[in-house]
């Protein structure tokens, strides 16, 4: 087994940070620092270490759906002294990561797990997996400027990512929209709107593929039904 497909499969982290320890010389067999990220981990024989703390690989995954509240971080620590989404995994005796992340003020569906090979299927731009937000911003949208959003804007001469766009209500003095996009760079959505000069009120995803937020209350978290789980065997 790959030496990053072990490390992932040992809970510590998706397959793409694994890469990370190795590259970075955290990563030892046998005794001995490994950066070669094809090297060939013989799981029953070999002694792999990751700053000093042996691992084995996991064959208890589990998978967990929460709804991010505003106002916490991805990261399981922050020097700013931020809340965590891991603060309020409460009952949760696996170590687990997030399937992508989602920024400090944006809410909605994140799902979690100790499968690493998962996280980088989900995450992967390869395999183009969608997820759906629902964007409430200041003010009307005029149709031309769904049309910018829906070709990719121009940002610093770069054009980001298409994205599919419906106006799902239309207030006073706000606009409710759904944006499905498949790529996911960093803060794409709210970089899409700053492009058009829209202030978005609230950020919140409410499907990942076919995983759906649905009615579960915000901080709250709760293990994958078979009908997901089924979902992601797919993928697998």
């Amino acid at each position: 087994m790959r030496i990053n497909k072990f490390l992932a499969t040992s809970g510590l982290s998706s397959r793409r940070k694994a890469e990370e320890y190795v590259k970075n010389g955290k990563v030892s067999v046998n005794g001995k620092i490994i950066t070669d990220l094809s090297y060939q981990v013989n799981e029953k024989k070999d002694v792999v270490n990751v700053n000093g703390v042996s691992l084995k690989p996991t064959n208890s995954f589990v998978y967990y759906k929460l709804n991010k509240p505003k106002g916490y971080i991805c990261s399981s620590n922050d020097e700013k002294g931020r809340k965590t989404i891991f603060n309020l995994l409460t009952d949760a005796n696996q170590r687990l990561f997030s399937v992508g992340r989602l920024d400090y003020n944006t809410e909605g569906l994140l799902l979690l797990t100790n499968d690493g090979d998962l996280t980088y299927k989900l995450t992967h731009p390869n395999y183009e997996i969608e997820k759906e937000y629902i964007v409430i911003i200041e003010g009307k949208i005029k149709e031309s400027e769904c049309a910018v959003l829906r070709a990719g804007v121009i940002e610093n001469g770069i054009r980001l990512p298409s994205a599919k766009v419906d106006v799902v209500k239309v207030e006073k003095d706000r606009t409710y929209l759904s944006i499905k996009i498949d790529e996911g760079l960093n803060r794409q959505i709210r970089r899409m709107f700053a492009c058009i000069n829209k202030n978005i009120i609230l950020l919140k995803r409410i499907r990942i593929g076919e995983i759906k937020l649905g009615g579960l209350a915000r901080g709250k978290y709760k293990e994958l039904n078979r009908e997901e789980l089924e979902y992601l065997n797919k993928i697998l």
